[in-house]
């Protein structure tokens, strides 16, 4: 039987972006109107943003690991979570898992290399961008990789906490991605930038960015379809 996805929700816009894009792009593989079972259960985010903002990723673990035990409980044979900044919390918990895992950074690391990148701007949650969920990854695949200054962290996590996380996306957000992507590509030589946020795709739609980009949210999607047909 084909896998059941278990979507571990965080915020509502990359959960919902998540299985839209299973749902309309499964059938390509599936046949018409066909995709996998899915199931999603999310925790209060309210809680996950608590528990970063206090540094305690065992406790963001913990939350991951229930919301995979219910998912499992109910059938799902394959847990993906479409939230990048709680992948920080991941590696602690996942030999406990009850399911396997599909890991958002597997799935950039390979379409970048399917599309020969080799050096790639992340762009994310403060703790993202200076956490070790891609850092790690990238350096072991051999991909450089680069973040905004300091400043420009601030400002992507202001605006995704701020706005994106309700849904609101501002001509402002859209400038200031704009800006940032830029200096990716003009003062690191950045040939992809990695939308390492599952909000950010609502901000850096087509049109937007000077560099092509990675959306984290869809690459993941499209693994867990492949994954489905595999398990």
């Amino acid at each position: 039987m084909p896998a059941h996805i278990g979507i571990v929700a965080c915020s509502a816009p990359g959960a919902a972006l998540c299985y839209e894009t299973i749902c309309t792009e499964a059938p390509a593989h599936w046949g018409t109107h066909e995709h996998p079972e899915i199931s999603i259960h999310g925790f209060n985010f309210a809680e996950h943003v608590r528990l970063m903002q206090a540094g305690d990723w065992q406790g963001v673990g913990k939350l991951l690991l229930d919301s995979t035990e219910k998912l499992a409980s109910i059938g799902a044979t394959l847990a993906i979570c479409p939230d990048n900044t709680a992948h920080q919390a991941l590696d602690e918990v996942l030999p406990r898992m009850p399911i396997p895992w599909v890991h958002i950074v597997d799935a950039v690391i390979r379409e970048a290399k399917r599309l020969d990148l080799g050096r790639l701007g992340v762009l994310g949650t403060r703790y993202l961008m200076e956490g070790p969920v891609y850092s790690e990854r990238l350096t072991q695949a051999g991909i450089y990789w680069v973040i905004p200054e300091s400043r420009d962290r601030e400002v992507v996590d202001r605006m995704i906490f701020g706005d994106l996380v309700y849904g609101r996306v501002t001509e402002d957000a859209r400038a200031e991605l704009r800006r940032m992507i830029e200096l990716l590509r003009d003062d690191h030589d950045c040939d992809a930038v990695v939308l390492g946020c599952t909000e950010l795709p609502l901000v850096a739609t087509e049109g937007v960015s000077p560099l092509p980009t990675l959306d984290s949210t869809r690459l993941l999607a499209r693994l867990a379809i492949e994954r489905s047909l595999s398990e």
